[in-house]
């Protein structure tokens, strides 16, 4: 996923061009979200490392989808044992 321009890519080319662009350009977080849930077939999200900022936007970009912050192993165990 690009979030320069909210979608994926996979060319090596464009990779490497979209890397530069990251660096210096605004991140499209609402319309990258957006895009996973709508067209990318994403059903959970799942935030990972220490802070809830990042699950909380998504809660509110896209409400209908559970978001979850994971920032400990207990944490993981947790999320795991409800995958199962």
């Amino acid at each position: 996923m690009a979030n320069v321009i909210a979608a994926p890519i996979s060319d090596p080319e464009e990779i490497k061009q979209r890397l530069v662009e990251q660096v210096t350009g605004m991140v499209r977080w609402t319309e990258c979200v957006t895009w996973l849930v709508k067209d990318g077939g994403v059903t959970q999200l799942v935030e990972l490392g220490s802070g809830k900022v990042l699950a909380g936007l998504a809660k509110r970009i896209v409400p209908e989808t559970p978001a979850v912050s994971i920032g400990t192993p207990a944490d993981v165990d947790a999320f795991l044992a409800t995958l199962n």
